[in-house]
């Protein structure tokens, strides 16, 4: 367990990746978006997808977790595992936080009316449907679905190199295409679009918990054997 928590100390070394960087893609989408919410001449309610902004960073996040790293981490000796579990920590560590940062500022955008202007950054309806505690581990649980995925990325690259990167994420987007295909072929967008409604955000994110616990597993099993 001392040499997992060594792990996580070495990570926030790099405050540029955990920290720093997350916050200015916030701070800076922030503002972006309360500049064009004034600008906008109606009255009500304003919201964009600016907010998205720092959750996909965990993309970059979980890349450069393991590319910047991982090496270094090898040479002191560290086993895969604890190297594994310790970034993964700091991951949790870090999306807690910026989950945090959402729903102190979706708190605040309810008790302004949207910082005076109708307009909400952190407020989302559809993730605040199950009260500020439901918004907490959605916003968590998006953050670490983006970062494993960045993190497996990383790691088949390690493993099996650029081209067998590339084959992944073009297969992945070939499966995307089939989905909307058959989806569209069959007549099937209101049973979507239904089944969407009754899951409701919670239920969305649980597929997202799953899908990132089997992506982090994937990424374990692949880590055992990367070069560094």
């Amino acid at each position: 367990m001392n040499r997992t928590l060594n792990v996580i100390r070495m990570q926030f070394v790099n405050k540029q990746t955990y920290i720093w960087v997350p916050l200015i893609v916030l701070g800076a989408s922030f503002l972006i978006s309360l500049a064009i919410f004034a600008m906008i001449p109606y009255d009500g309610p304003k919201a964009g997808g600016g907010s998205q902004a720092p959750l996909w960073y965990f993309l970059v996040v979980g890349v450069q977790s393991l590319t910047l790293t991982f090496p270094f981490s090898q040479a002191m000796s560290v086993t895969r595992r604890e190297y594994f579990f310790g970034t993964l920590l700091t991951a949790a560590v870090t999306a807690l936080m910026l989950a945090i940062v959402f729903v102190l500022g979706g708190l605040v955008e309810q008790a302004t009316d949207g910082w005076g202007i109708n307009g909400y950054f952190f407020y989302l309806d559809w993730l605040w449907e199950g009260g500020p505690w439901a918004a907490l581990l959605e916003y968590f649980v998006i953050a670490m679905l983006f970062f494993v995925i960045g993190f497996g990325s990383a790691m088949i690259y390690k493993r099996f190199g650029g081209v067998w990167l590339t084959v992944v994420l073009v297969g992945a987007g070939l499966l995307l295409v089939a989905a909307i295909f058959f989806i569209s072929r069959f007549n099937a967008w209101g049973d979507v679009f239904v089944w969407l409604q009754d899951a409701g955000a919670l239920g969305l994110i649980g597929i997202g918990a799953i899908a990132a616990a089997v992506i982090s597993g994937l990424s374990f099993v692949g880590l055992r054997r990367a070069t560094p």
